[in-house]
């Protein structure tokens, strides 16, 4: 776990800052140097880049991880990574062309209810592209066990970009069509800036003859380009959604509150990083032990992180809403529902990575595309009538179905679970420490009122795990941290 550990820890330091920026951008500088119908149209141009990014990816990302590992000399490597860089183009190729050709056609369907994402058909292909082909070359480094400068660049690059740019629109140096324009050119730099880093960590050789397994991993990615992008539609669809059935400008109220409960969700992956080729060794190694204490103490570490920051969210959240403007702060019922999601994906640690790289990922794959189709279907049924909250409830419904079938799946073909007894002391500890500030409201300005209350829940929840012991590597890192400081303190 150590490897996994450190890495994790960088990462989710790194996430956090780029999700600290992000908060910057959505809660203060998007609600308050963009109308709402320009923030929401920002919204729907992303949400809908990343429900094509996958189909263009081809699925390659997850392959490469899978794959990478089995090849044990340099020329079968060579040749499957020049089969994952050429797959892409199968899907790019005459997607483009048919984008070429309609896209009046593709602008009509997406601008049904709001006109004013008619004209962005193009900038939504690009940074879908740009997006697809980061994720490949971000996986070419992953395999190669370096994940940290890519998760800064996936995490910080972008929305440190967009805070700049954000500030030149406040200073009326930019126009909001440079904005758009410039926003594109952010997520293609950040790919080559990608793609130069992982070459360096092995630089192509292009070997035009196909691997051994060829028809196993083209099956494969094949497959895994219906499950991504299933992945994907759980989590984008209700945006692009909401643009359907509601006026823009609720996609921007939606997204806000979304984006607070995003945070809890942070941790989680961060640790899929490196969990996700550490799985894939494992399990090519068919090491069931490694395996299941990999799904314990990731299921643990993860729980015991996102709980903490669902009670931080949801506690602070009343004073939070006190410093945004008041027409974004209708999303207390938004995020306790999409909270709930991220914490119940955190209790599952690597299942993802274990059902990915399993035999029976085609029975996965096929539930997370029935799955996608489902919560279409909610949100069809839902958004147009009780809006925003339609869209949060539709969402939880999916997910929800999905993980419990998934766990369910992975104890019937593993025999393992990711809970243990810890896992109960940890819901213990934070019913107990939701119960007992609920009641606790501090009459300072809500920044103040943020920092005390949140202070006071860290610092008890921290001592009670330390002291009952519930997480051996989280004790180790406390008892290093407390070393260091003392060896600082005798000097």
């Amino acid at each position: 776990m150590g490897i996994v550990l450190k890495q994790s820890l960088n990462n989710t330091i790194i996430t956090y800052v780029g999700f600290a920026i992000g908060a910057l951008n959505h809660l203060f500088l998007f609600t308050t140097f963009l109308s709402a119908d320009y923030f929401g149209l920002v919204t729907v141009v992303l949400a809908v880049s990343n429900i094509l990014m996958p189909i263009i990816a081809f699925g390659v990302p997850i392959t490469m991880v899978k794959f990478f590992s089995s090849f044990l000399k340099n020329e079968e490597t060579d040749s499957f990574l020049t089969l994952m860089l050429l797959l892409p183009l199968l899907i790019l190729i005459p997607l483009t062309a048919f984008l070429y050709f309609s896209d009046d056609f593709v602008g009509d369907l997406l601008s049904k209810r709001n006109g004013i994402v008619k004209n962005y058909v193009w900038y939504i292909f690009i940074i879908g592209v740009a997006m697809a082909y980061f994720e490949i070359f971000y996986a070419w480094a992953k395999v190669h066990m370096k994940s940290v400068f890519g998760n800064l660049m996936k995490e910080v690059f972008v929305r440190m970009g967009t805070t700049v740019l954000l500030l030149l629109i406040y200073w009326n140096t930019i126009t909001i069509a440079f904005f758009f324009k410039a926003l594109v050119g952010l997520y293609i730099f950040r790919m080559l800036i990608m793609k130069f880093y992982a070459y360096r960590q092995r630089a192509p050789k292009l070997n035009f003859n196909w691997p051994k397994n060829a028809r196993n991993i083209i099956k494969y990615t094949v497959l895994i380009i219906i499950g991504a992008s299933a992945s994907v539609v759980l989590l984008e669809v209700d945006k692009v959604m909401l643009n359907q059935f509601k006026a823009i400008e609720n996609v921007a109220y939606y997204g806000v509150a979304v984006y607070i409960a995003v945070v809890i969700g942070v941790p989680s992956r961060s640790m899929q990083q490196i969990t996700s080729p550490l799985t894939a060794k494992l399990m090519n190694e068919d090491d069931r032990t490694g395996l299941k204490t990999l799904y314990h103490k990731s299921s643990l570490t993860l729980f015991i992180i996102s709980g903490i920051l669902f009670l931080l969210i949801l506690l602070n959240v009343s004073d939070l809403y006190l410093l945004i403007p008041e027409a974004y702060s209708g999303g207390i019922t938004i995020i306790s529902i999409i909270g709930l999601i991220k914490v119940y994906d955190a209790l599952l640690g690597i299942n993802n990575a274990i059902l990915y790289n399993s035999n029976y990922y085609r029975a996965v794959l096929l539930m997370g595309l029935l799955l996608a189709i489902l919560t279409i279907f909610f949100n069809y049924l839902l958004i147009p009538r009780y809006g925003i909250e339609g869209a949060a409830i539709a969402s939880f419904l999916a997910f929800f179905i999905f993980n419990t079938i998934k766990l369910r799946f992975v104890k019937i073909k593993f025999g393992i679970l990711p809970f243990s007894k810890e896992t109960l002391k940890v819901l213990c500890f934070l019913i107990l420490l939701g119960t007992g500030f609920y009641f606790i409201n501090f009459s300072f300005h809500p920044i103040f009122n943020i920092v005390l209350k949140s202070v006071l829940m860290i610092l008890i929840y921290g001592y009670l795990l330390y002291k009952f012991n519930v997480s051996e590597d989280i004790n180790q890192l406390v008892n290093k941290l407390i070393s260091q400081v003392c060896a600082i303190i005798k000097k």
